[in-house]
């Protein structure tokens, strides 16, 4: 099912599915309990661009801190819930937007329908979630290993489940940290319902490893009009999955807005630390709302001419630099003033 005909559902007044914007999720990493901790790191997810926020809830008191979480926080928030189908009820009731649950691992059927019926009171959506390593016994058997439809069949029968309980409020993860895997489960169950699918690649690594396996996943899954919401996983700083979902959306067309940086590889010719000064101009422009493009090149004979298709740049030359408006060079700045400069360009943009 193509996103445009996805059902719609409302995460704490964030729609997805249906056409609307797919959304970008992060998870914290810091002991839900601890509130504080908790908010700041959201705190600082919402900041960089994350518009769903999951967090774990293990116990009790992390349910409950949910309620209060949520009165300092401005968007929604998911529980992730593990085994303790208590948990998931409390979650609930404790003002979670949306819960996360592997109907397979939180007990019998009873205990699955009694926290549909606390979601179904309070029309909060569940996201049925299957990962490839939690595959059932008896799939693996079927299928001769961990495959594709397996993990599809899986998920369809968590749905199922669910929506035989007369609840059909529901969002639908599938996750392997095989990326070609994982795309082609998403395939398959692209074409078996019109639930609106989370997407992402599950344990995909670190910063190099992960944004290259998420990319790769991401980008054929999401290229194909398949997903609603993403999850760029990181092992880091969860602000590192903001800017990398956000980036790979722009890239496929399917988001706007946010400064492009685009920079040379570096050569012999390079006068200047370009490495360092592409990770500087990269943080700086972070809180700058246009979208545009912005060029950082290493060399003052060339930089110019291949920065032509950006709206901006700037180029390095020995103890000095240029700043460049479309190619054409607009004046020459020193070393230690281009980023100040090219800032203060940006925030009189079109002014």
């Amino acid at each position: 099912m193509h996103r445009e005909h996805t059902k719609v559902v409302n995460i704490g007044g964030r729609l997805i599915g249906g056409g609307n914007p797919i959304a970008i999720q992060s998870m914290t990493n810091t002991p839900t309990e601890d509130v504080a901790k908790t908010v700041d790191q959201i705190s600082r997810l919402a900041k960089a661009g994350c518009e769903i926020i999951r967090c774990t809830v293990p116990t009790t008191e992390a349910a409950r801190a949910i309620a209060e979480i949520k009165k300092q926080i401005t968007i929604p928030l998911v529980a992730d819930i593990h085994f303790d189908y208590k948990m998931a009820i409390a979650a609930i009731e404790n003002g979670a937007d949306k819960i996360r649950i592997n109907p397979g691992n939180i007990g019998s059927a009873d205990k699955v329908e009694e926290v549909v019926r606390c979601a179904r009171e309070r029309n909060v959506p569940i996201r049925v979630g299957v990962n490839s390593g939690s595959l059932e016994k008896d799939l693996v058997a079927k299928y001769n290993g961990v495959t594709a439809e397996g993990i599809v069949e899986s998920a369809l029968d968590k749905v199922h489940m669910i929506e035989d309980l007369g609840y059909d409020n529901l969002v639908v993860s599938i996750k392997s940290s095989d990326v070609l895997m994982c795309v082609k489960a998403h395939e398959i169950l692209a074409e078996k319902t019109d639930h609106p699918l989370h997407v992402g690649i599950t344990e995909a690594g670190t910063i190099i490893s992960g944004n290259i396996k998420s990319s790769i996943g991401l980008g054929l899954i999401l290229g194909q009009g398949i997903g609603d919401t993403i999850r760029v996983s990181l092992t880091g700083d969860p602000v590192e999955e903001i800017k990398s979902a956000k980036l790979i959306l722009r890239t496929l067309g399917l988001r706007k807005g946010g400064i492009e940086i685009v920079s040379c590889p570096t050569c012999g010719r390079t006068k200047i630390d370009l490495i360092g000064l592409a990770n500087r101009v990269e943080d700086m422009v972070q809180d700058i709302p246009l979208d545009i493009k912005v060029a950082v090149m290493g060399c003052a004979v060339n930089g110019p001419g291949e920065a032509k298709e950006a709206d901006i740049g700037i180029a390095g030359g020995l103890h000095e630099g240029l700043l460049i408006k479309k190619g054409e060079i607009v004046r020459k700045v020193k070393e230690e003033e281009i980023v100040d400069v090219l800032r203060e360009e940006l925030l009189h943009w079109d002014k």
